[in-house]
């Protein structure tokens, strides 16, 4: 099934690379290179970042900052991820537009449902940063949340493995990775694939999801196009 108006989720991790922290410029570049033919083919895009890769709001809060104050800190991660991305996308001439939940008028808009949706139809990407401005959701949250609120078809979560497994693959040879799963086994078998709010907003909304490799060439476009990689988690029945 291929898919028109896709939310893209990338998580921060994924763009320092090996690097341990930070941004990989080369992991941006062939990002950018692959959200470009997936514009260039006529489909409406738009992107939400987290912000691991420079911050992360749990593990702040874990060393014993303030749940809410170390989540902060994360969405401004994001924020600094949201603008690399749209630097990148531009720099291969995709028009782009940042959007945060915190408003940063100097750097980006606000974001705003009905103007996100425009930019969307005008085939500009639109990235979303600042999470959903609300500490305690996690980036995961707000893909399913803004999926839901411009209509998009199909939430991708772009990763560093190929799918979901029900174990860890790093840790055990034997783990076996699933082709299609419903909403219901990934909550009821607490599959670590997105959190449990966000799973849940993508079931009551009818919105499939693809988990997939990031680094495969091409493999953002091959999802959209509806190819079987991955693994696809849809509603029962």
């Amino acid at each position: 099934m291929a898919y028109q108006r896709v939310l893209l989720k990338l998580s921060g991790e994924a763009l320092m690379g090996e690097q341990g922290y930070g941004i990989d410029p080369a992991i941006v570049q062939a990002i950018a290179a692959d959200v470009s033919a997936v514009v260039n083919a006529g489909k409406e895009l738009a992107i939400v970042v987290g912000g691991g890769n420079i911050f992360r709001g749990l593990k702040g809060s874990s060393a014993g900052m303030d749940r809410a104050t170390a989540d902060y800190v994360g969405m401004l991660a994001t924020v600094m991820n949201a603008i690399t991305l749209q630097d990148a996308l531009e720099r291969v001439g995709v028009a782009t537009r940042v959007q945060t939940a915190i408003a940063m008028q100097e750097i980006a808009e606000p974001y705003i449902r009905r103007r996100a949706i425009r930019h969307l139809e005008k085939g500009r990407v639109v990235v979303f940063g600042a999470g959903c401005g609300n500490p305690f959701f996690t980036t995961d949250t707000t893909a399913a949340l803004r999926a839901a609120e411009i209509n998009a078809d199909v939430v991708l979560k772009a990763t560093k493995v190929d799918g979901v497994y029900d174990k860890d693959p790093a840790r055990h040879s034997d783990a076996i990775r699933y082709d299609q799963l419903t909403f219901q086994d990934v909550l009821s078998g607490e599959l670590a694939v997105m959190d449990s709010t966000a799973i849940a907003l993508c079931k009551d909304n009818a919105i499939p999801i693809v988990v997939f490799d990031l680094f495969g060439p091409g493999n953002i476009g091959r999802a959209i196009a509806g190819e079987p990689i991955g693994t696809r988690i849809v509603p029962a029945g």
